[in-house]
């Protein structure tokens, strides 16, 4: 009978090309997203890779780098058009703007004050008529 000893897979080594490809997997992580979709299989990608190698096009796409300029870009565009944006805003028109805004959140603050003041002396007149003087904590109403 023979026995076989199990070697846990962090002491094992790998083939040289093997550990290459998960180093340039590590640089192209938009691959595994790839294979978690179902788009492609890791043997695909590893045939693809050893066959055009690392510098192909193809693989610019599924490259950390590229990722990083692209959002880089798209951040400094948005900067620029809010910048741009600024440029014509006059300081004393925003200012007015601002005060009528915080009025208005005022107005609308005391006309909601106002109805939950009536509503509350509604309630309590309710309860005094029958007699009852606290409020019924389990008071629902019919739609």
């Amino acid at each position: 009978m023979q026995y076989y000893e199990v070697i846990p897979m962090d002491k094992q080594k790998l083939h040289p090309s093997i550990e290459e490809f998960k180093n340039f997997v590590k640089k192209h992580p938009k691959l595994v997203q790839e294979v978690r979709d179902g788009n492609k299989s890791w043997q695909e990608f590893y045939e693809d890779w050893y066959l055009l190698g690392e510098t192909d096009e193809v693989w610019e796409k599924y490259s950390i780098a590229d990722n990083k300029d692209k959002k880089e870009h798209s951040k400094q565009d948005f900067m620029s058009k809010v910048f741009s944006s600024l440029k014509g805003v006059e300081i004393s028109d925003v200012q007015k703007q601002i005060t009528n805004v915080g009025s208005a959140i005022s107005t609308i603050q005391q006309v909601i004050n106002q109805f939950q003041g009536s509503r509350s002396t509604d309630e309590g007149s309710k309860h005094e008529n029958s007699g009852n003087t606290q409020p019924n904590p389990f008071s629902f109403r019919k739609d």
